[in-house]
């Protein structure tokens, strides 16, 4: 049996560790449109665009280990077209059949035409390049502008900060994080960057006027799942790959996991799409056991963190759509504490920040009545 996975990022690096570890020795083709072997992002904007750890820390394997495993790694490779029907994918004009057939082409970053006509250099933050483009500008002292105050917005802006650059944050919403967490959480995070001093703009729209002081600015209004592959091949899309709990896709010999997997939770009993490190791993797990013939459901709660100046946090769990009735906070917003967003009294969500030693009880909370 040959297992293709398209896309070379985190998630496709552990889709086929897992098998390896598991001693299925049938064929395996990796297909990358980066020049580089799988790794993680979240270092890009916090270790490695700070200069705390080298890039190597990244790669989910060194480069050799590929080869050793008998996994063939195609870097620097596009596939442009799958046909369930005949089970083939063509990649640089080459066809390639499978069995089954994993998508993990995760997301781009969402463009800002104005940011990009603007006339100042822009910047968008997805991949080693963008943040080695991203560390010289901090390294020379660049005045640098951020539209969006999310979690990629608010960690470049921590890095630039410490990097001694001046630092001017524009956000719609009238606080950052505002969708995620909601005000009473958000506002620590305000509080947090203007104690850094980040000038932050809040409840604003932006102008291409706003832009010209800056000698950089850079975009992180989030991601948009790359699904054109996908939806080509006729497979059913709506803000992602809609996958069931065992990650498959509306053809039954393609998954889809990371970015791009809007699947039914079966917790949840809704659909969501998470683009976190956990995530693309863990349903890289599940995904590799199912190509292999289990039923696995994915049923893990999303998980996230950050880290910023001296604030690190963790965050579990998720609010839906019909919001919460409150959240109760323990301890110092300003040091370290503890949230649990509650409805219909039970915990949906929590979050702990500076307090390592409440990791497991946040997570454990889940559910839990309060």
């Amino acid at each position: 049996m040959r297992i293709i996975v398209v896309g070379a990022g985190l998630a496709a690096g552990t889709a086929v560790t897992e098998p390896r570890e598991q001693g299925y020795d049938r064929e395996l083709i990796v297909f990358g449109s980066e020049i580089h072997p799988p790794y993680e992002r979240p270092p890009l904007s916090k270790g490695y665009l700070l200069g705390n750890d080298p890039i190597e820390n990244a790669f989910v394997h060194e480069a050799a280990w590929y080869a050793e495993h008998d996994v063939d790694l195609r870097t620097s490779t596009t596939v442009t077209a799958i046909d369930p029907g005949g089970h083939e994918i063509t990649a640089d004009g080459e066809t390639f059949g499978y069995d089954k057939l994993l998508l993990a082409t995760g997301a781009e970053p969402r463009r800002l035409r104005l940011a990009d006509e603007s006339g100042t250099p822009t910047a968008y933050l997805r991949t080693i390049e963008d943040s080695d483009r991203l560390k010289v500008a901090f390294a020379a002292g660049a005045k640098v502008g951020i539209i969006g105050a999310g979690w990629i917005g608010l960690e470049v802006a921590a890095a630039a900060r410490i990097a001694g650059c001046e630092v001017t944050v524009f956000e719609q919403a009238e606080l950052p994080l505002l969708a995620v967490l909601g005000p009473e959480v958000a506002q620590a995070f305000a509080d947090l960057h203007r104690a850094h001093g980040v000038d932050l703009r809040l409840g604003v729209t932006v102008s291409a006027d706003d832009l010209q002081p800056f000698d950089l600015v850079v975009v992180g209004i989030g991601a948009v799942p790359s699904t054109a592959l996908a939806e080509a091949a006729g497979l059913a899309v709506d803000n992602g790959v809609l996958v069931n709990a065992q990650l498959q896709s509306s053809d039954p010999d393609i998954y889809a996991i990371g970015d791009i997997a809007n699947e039914l939770h079966p917790v949840l009993g809704r659909r969501i799409r998470v683009e976190h490190w956990d995530t693309a791993i863990e349903q890289g797990k599940t995904a590799a056991h199912n190509l292999l013939g289990a039923q696995e459901a994915y049923d893990r709660m999303p998980y996230f963190f950050t880290d910023q100046y001296d604030l690190g946090m963790e965050y579990v769990g998720s609010v839906g759509p019909d919001g919460y009735d409150r959240v109760d906070i323990e301890g110092d917003l300003h040091g370290s504490f503890q949230a649990y967003w509650v409805k219909d009294a039970h915990v949906v969500a929590a979050m702990q920040a500076n307090d390592w030693d409440a990791s497991d009880a946040i997570k454990e909370s889940l559910g839990a009545s309060r």
